[in-house]
């Protein structure tokens, strides 16, 4: 390992890095485990073909790091973690390497949790299980939460809740007009949850033939996905890739929030500001989509998981979202600086406790 890649680490300031390598199976992987203040770090493994060891550890850094901020904000007692393995799954994966790759977790004797992410299956936790018992998110049948698209969904239907009753005094999301960008496990049953609520529809994705299908089922209409951010709506949802927010398409935009579970959706710090010099409304992603992991956290509990239980507690992220815009506000920031401020507070109290 060079010093560059240790250097790296240390300014994004881990508590632990782990490397890995397995010569039998071929794996080769980085666990990036940024803060246990709040307890052990759980974050996904993300399967992914890097280009470098060095792109490899800039990519777990910054997604550990984000995973602090979720769950302190959120409220869960977990630090912030995250995995990847290095290759292409489709033609490096086998049981033996997922299976080396659980004896790597279970080696780190539970500072790290892992859970399903980009690359990585429901499969591949339910065998990670039979090495180590520090993985989540496994099948219903062998006592987990299963796949945490569904709770993600039900997440961004609360925190679009919030947003309505700040901008329009009441959290009904009856006739107005949402332009899903990504309908994915995640966009679809947003949808879906929408459509009920008695929601105008407009849907994007890049495979259209879903789009129009999903669009079919639910009465909406679907638009090119080039074009989403043009939509003229009440809310735009970017469920898909993330830095679609940014200095190009902000001036563009012709809604009045923006809210979705797509991760890091704004290309800088700046199209924050952009956003609100706007008047776009910006309900912080990392808030939004925490329904997964708020999901997961249930699994932890001495009784294990309850299904209900978890998806109440997924249901007060209208109660953050609503307490993000409060303190900015106070504070005369933005809704994503409000983010961070909060969970940096609850981060620095459980600290100096």
């Amino acid at each position: 390992m060079s010093f560059e890649l240790l250097d790296l680490a240390a300014t994004h300031g881990a508590e632990h890095v782990a490397f890995a390598a397995d010569e039998e199976t071929g794996l080769r992987a980085i666990v990036a485990i940024h803060s246990t203040v709040l307890g052990p770090g759980l974050g996904g493994t993300r399967f992914y073909p890097f280009a470098s060891e060095h792109d490899a550890l800039v990519d777990v850094l910054r997604l550990a790091k984000g995973m602090t901020y979720k769950h302190a904000a959120c409220g869960n007692d977990l630090g912030g973690a995250k995995a990847v393995i290095i290759g292409d799954p489709r033609t490096i994966r086998t049981d033996e390497l997922i299976r080396a790759y659980g004896r790597l977790i279970d080696r780190l004797g539970g500072r790290y949790l892992t859970a399903e992410d980009v690359g990585t299956t429901q499969a591949d936790m339910d065998l990670i299980r039979t090495v180590t018992p520090y993985v989540t998110g496994v099948s219903e049948s062998l006592g987990g939460s299963g796949d945490p698209s569904p709770a993600t969904a039900w997440g961004v239907y609360h925190a679009l809740k919030a947003v309505a009753e700040r901008l329009w005094g009441s959290a009904t999301l009856e006739g107005r007009h949402v332009a899903i960008s990504g309908i994915g496990k995640v966009g679809s049953a947003l949808a879906r949850h929408l459509a009920a609520a008695g929601c105008e529809l407009t849907l994007a994705d890049v495979r259209r033939d879903v789009a129009a299908a999903l669009a079919d089922e639910l009465g909406a209409r679907t638009i090119d996905p080039d074009a989403i951010h043009q939509v003229e709506c009440d809310v735009l949802s970017p469920c898909a890739l993330g830095a679609t927010i940014n200095e190009v398409s902000i001036p563009a935009l012709r809604c009045a929030a923006v809210c979705g579970c797509a991760n890091n959706q704004l290309a800088t710090e700046a199209d924050g500001e952009r956003l609100a010099a706007a008047g776009v409304l910006y309900a912080p992603d990392y808030v939004v989509n925490a329904g997964g992991v708020i999901n997961i956290a249930d699994e932890l509990g001495s009784d294990g998981y309850h299904r209900d239980r978890a998806w109440k507690r997924v249901a007060t992220i209208h109660d953050t979202v609503l307490r993000i815009f409060a303190i900015a506000d106070e504070q005369g920031i933005t809704p994503a600086a409000a983010a961070d401020h909060l969970a940096e507070q609850r981060l620095a109290a459980k600290s100096h406790a």
